[in-house]
């Protein structure tokens, strides 16, 4: 048996730094950029000296990596170790494994225990791929002399490779190819559980809906898992659009993880896993999606991604050191956050209650500046879905004020120069509803909200000005289980477009 099992990347639109602390809330819109997780047993038949075994073989491949690595996993003490790897080894993968081998040995009675081992003892053949989405392939487009569009990225093979640097002085050995800050290693721990805990039949990713306790399952076995690997408990919103798509998120308790953090010192795996399934996990999360008529783009400035936890403790430092000043910032973000957040919820209720007067509206604005759009409305129906729209542009000026604001006081470039030049540049064309940096900041790409068929106005703008517009857009759904192997079907999917004179 084969599973194949993905997960989104995602695009935190608002909430950046707050959605640390409860009961601050963000909005994060999950992506058609997947990770892929692809599980099957590494023998075909149980070796018949299986049976004095206590530790069973896993083998991880990331094929776009060029990586192997083969483990040794204890049936005891359900642990990983190394036997042989061609690199540093990959902490949220291996965590991956061994909390969804955990998970299952948790839940299950003494005769499903017994099929888990059979199970196990086939050992366990894990292959790991990513859309290129998460990746920048700006340098490769550049040197190659072709344009900065996004057909250019489309031509690149699907799941490319990824070429490694020589080691640095420290032993390091760094991706060549700089990220885009979607998410990656969320969306591929999150890909990895799903996968495994499907195929050792602790949830059956068929018949999930986003108000599944199976998906709540792979939530909370994911959670723990990525937040042990990165070494600290983060706000957890990127692994919950993994799981359950775009959403209004309010983060959980960090005590709830006391547990696996015990586990890290020496508290067996399997009382950890029933602590973390049985804790109380006060998440908050609430169904969001953009406005109808309404798309996400994302744009690449060529300038690399940010450290998003160097920016975090310079943030939190500031905090400590100018709590008043600090809080003040936060209580009017908050505001501007939930300002938002109506604008948008407005939105999709007005094209609820009267489609043909919404899009109508829509369909006007998108070929002009926001400036333009108040003359557009004949009549009050109109004028109402208008005001959103620039209630909502006002609600993001707003957001990127007090961001900067609290980069200038942290000493950090949450919205650097060149970013608020590009973001004001892009604000003032033609469909353009809002932009912003997502999550903490930096230098990553920006995010676009765009009227209609804007589309390619923009990204013919963001060319001019040296921003390569990317492949990715929302999708609100999360962990899915796939059909088959992704780079057979894109195989199959370029033969079939190929014309036959």
């Amino acid at each position: 048996m084969t599973v194949v099992a993905s997960a989104p990347g995602k695009v935190l639109m608002t909430g950046g730094y707050l959605v640390l602390e409860r009961p601050n809330a963000g909005i994060v819109l999950s992506t058609n950029a997947r990770f892929y997780a692809i599980v099957k047993p590494l023998y075909e038949e149980i070796k018949p000296d299986s049976w004095s075994w206590i530790y069973t073989d896993v083998k991880l491949t990331s094929p776009q990596l060029s990586r192997q690595s083969n483990f040794k996993l204890s049936l005891n003490n359900l642990t990983l170790q190394t036997v042989s790897s061609s690199d540093s080894g990959n902490p949220f993968v291996e965590h991956a494994i061994q909390y969804a081998v955990a998970a299952a040995h948790a839940k299950f009675d003494k005769n499903k225990k017994d099929e888990l081992h059979k199970q196990l003892l086939q050992g366990l053949d894990i292959t790991i791929i990513g859309c290129n989405d998460f990746y920048s392939y700006r340098n490769q487009i550049e040197a190659r002399g072709l344009p900065l569009v996004p057909e250019s990225l489309a031509a690149l093979p699907p799941f490319a490779s990824i070429t490694f640097n020589a080691e640095n002085s420290n032993g390091e050995c760094k991706p060549e190819v700089a990220k885009t800050g979607l998410g990656s290693s969320a969306a591929m721990t999150t890909a990895v559980v799903a996968a495994l805990l499907h195929y050792f039949g602790v949830v059956n990713l068929s018949l999930l809906s986003t108000e599944s306790s199976e998906l709540d399952v792979v939530h909370m076995i994911a959670q723990s898992a990525h937040c042990i690997a990165q070494g600290k408990v983060g706000s957890g919103f990127d692994v919950s659009s993994a799981v359950y798509g775009s959403q209004r998120y309010v983060r959980f308790s960090p005590d709830v993880l006391s547990s696996a953090q015990v586990a890290v010192k020496g508290m067996p795996l399997d009382d950890v896993i029933i602590d973390i399934l049985n804790g109380k996990w006060d998440h908050e999360r609430t169904k969001f999606s953009l406005p109808p008529l309404m798309s996400l783009l994302l744009g690449e400035p060529g300038t690399g991604g940010s450290s998003t936890p160097s920016m975090v403790g310079a943030v939190n430092k500031w905090q400590k050191s100018d709590p008043q000043n600090a809080q003040e910032t936060w209580t009017k973000l908050s505001e501007s956050n939930s300002t938002l957040e109506r604008q948008f919820n407005l939105l999709r209720k007005l094209a609820e209650e009267n489609w043909d007067v919404y899009k109508c509206t829509i369909d006007r604005c998108s070929p002009l500046k926001a400036d333009k759009w108040i003359e557009l409305a004949t009549e009050p129906r109109e004028e109402v879905v208008v005001k959103a729209m620039l209630g909502a542009r006002d609600a993001m000026l707003g957001i990127r004020n007090l961001m900067r604001s609290m980069g200038q006081a942290a000493g950090v470039p949450i919205e650097p120069e060149s970013q608020t030049r590009l973001l004001d540049a892009t604000m003032g064309m033609e469909g353009v509803l809002l932009a912003g940096v997502p999550g903490a900041g930096g230098f990553d790409a920006i995010f676009a909200v765009i009227l209609g068929d804007s589309n390619q106005n923009l990204v013919k703008a963001w060319s001019s000005l040296n921003v390569l517009a990317l492949l990715v857009g929302e999708d609100p759904r999360g962990v899915t289980l796939e059909t088959g192997d992704p780079r057979t079907a894109e195989i199959t999917s370029n033969v079939s477009a190929v014309r036959i004179e």
